[in-house]
């Protein structure tokens, strides 16, 4: 195959947004910089689109994010001035202090910062000259995403609203110490925790692990704006999931317990309580405890994940009590995740089944689907609960069939072949999938067997 018939193959793949045909492509030889139709390189069409995983794929593979443009800007540019952190990650490449020139550095800053401090609103409006009301849609700033983007159109330009998070993503990679007051509020410009620029902020503070930097963060808890509380919470919350043998866990976990035990706010206290189960501290089962039986529904589905314990590890007697009131719940979602943890307890096993088989046969599908995969991994191999998980194998939802059709594997099922045909007729799921793996196993063992 020519170059040229390589590098359109390549053109049409990010075209179409189809990541997986643009490494194919570039693995048989296109060039990374190959132009489109526009005669721009395909990094500038990927950037358009706000394509971040074809971005990521065509840098990866070669592409030039600093190439100049006829109109004096560059692929890295255009992804800071569209707004979207996620493409502007996948475009900024490797060594960027070291590989771009101060004045290149400030200008990109400068362009950022513009941008944040205008707002992407009035920007646009600056930019078009257009009056009449800006469009804006609420989506995943990349594919799977859990953060979200605003992307807004206006006299027939497009921008996503994370330039907050962008500068703070360059001044990051640029070896700038902005100061953490300044990066909170630029969190905050946001105030929904679930926005791009909250993950940049939780980013860089994450990557500073001083104990200044902790104190100036946690300082905000008593700030009279629920937002700065909230603030605190994700940042405990993150550092407990993402930070490994934290100097400062004991403190950090101390300081949640003093926090869950004080807090009245239920929208606060939910935070905190969800922060402080990614903790392992003394206090835990206390909060447990305290708050095992909370008005709100909202505080009590926190409960649950105060009293895991590690394997091998039971509950002692006053937190079993809690965790079997909570399995009859009269919350679903409580009673859901009460029967999480308690599959887990000796003891509590049976009623724990008991509960997930009630919501595997309930009316909720979502309820069923995360009661088929507590009970297609838990201890419990009665021919009750394989009843169930064959039952499950007729919903529509494709995870809640393949969940319960691993369940039947691992049980070594006779109708795990049933559900083998099913999913693989289905089409279900990946097959690099442990679920998928743990069916493919099971029937290759019986193939074998039979064979022999």
């Amino acid at each position: 195959m020519s170059r040229s018939e390589v590098d359109r193959r390549l053109v049409a793949a990010v075209q179409a947004g189809d990541g997986e045909a643009v490494r194919a492509s570039l693995d048989e030889g296109a060039d990374p910089n190959a132009l489109g139709d526009d005669a721009l390189p395909v990094l500038c069409t990927a950037v358009a689109a706000f394509g971040s995983v074809v971005a990521d794929v065509l840098v990866e593979g070669g592409a030039d994010p600093d190439r100049a443009l006829p109109d004096g800007t560059t692929p890295l540019w255009r992804a800071v001035d569209g707004g979207s952190p996620a493409v502007f990650t996948a475009v900024l490449g490797n060594e960027p202090r070291l590989r771009l020139p101060e004045e290149t550095r400030e200008r990109l800053l400068a362009l950022a910062r513009s941008w944040y401090e205008t707002g992407t609103v009035e920007e646009l409006r600056r930019r078009t000259g257009a009056s009449g009301p800006a469009r804006t849609v609420r989506l995943p700033d990349a594919p799977d995403d859990i953060e979200w983007i605003g992307q807004v159109s206006l006299g027939g330009l497009v921008a996503r609203t994370g330039h907050g998070g962008i500068l703070t993503a360059l001044e990051r990679a640029f070896g700038i110490p902005t100061p953490v007051d300044e990066l909170i509020t630029r969190a905050l410009d946001q105030p929904d925790g679930q926005h791009a620029n909250w993950w940049q902020v939780l980013l860089v503070l994450l990557d500073r692990p001083s104990l200044e930097t902790w104190e100036a963060v946690v300082a905000h808890r008593h700030h009279p704006d629920r937002a700065h509380r909230r603030f605190v919470a994700e940042y405990l919350r993150t550092r407990g999931v993402l930070v490994y043998n934290s100097p400062y866990a004991e403190q950090e976990g101390g300081f949640l317990a003093s926090w869950a035990a004080e807090e009245t706010d239920v929208e606060m206290l939910v935070k905190v309580l969800e922060a402080f189960a990614e903790y392992e501290h003394p206090g835990l089962e206390d909060a447990g405890l305290r708050h095992a039986g909370h008005p709100g529904a909202r505080v009590r589905r926190q409960v649950p994940g105060l009293f895991w314990t590690s394997e091998g590890t039971s509950l002692t007697p006053p937190a079993r009590a809690a965790l079997l009131a909570l399995t009859r719940d009269p919350d679903a979602r409580v009673r859901l995740l009460a029967g999480k943890t308690a599959v887990r307890d000796d003891a509590l096993l049976t009623p724990a089944v008991q509960t997930l088989l009630a919501l595997a046969d309930g009316p909720d599908a979502g309820l069923r689907g995360e009661a088929a995969a507590l009970l297609a991994s838990c201890p419990d191999h009665s021919p009750v609960v394989a009843d169930a998980l064959f039952a499950l194998l007729d919903e529509d939802d494709p995870l809640t069939c393949l969940e319960a059709a691993y369940g039947l594997a691992l049980r070594d099922d006779p109708r795990t072949a049933e559900a083998y045909r099913l999913i693989r007729d289905r089409d279900i799921g990946d097959t690099d999938d442990h679920r998928w793996c743990k069916l493919w196993d099971w029937q290759y063992d019986k193939e074998r067997s039979a064979a022999e």
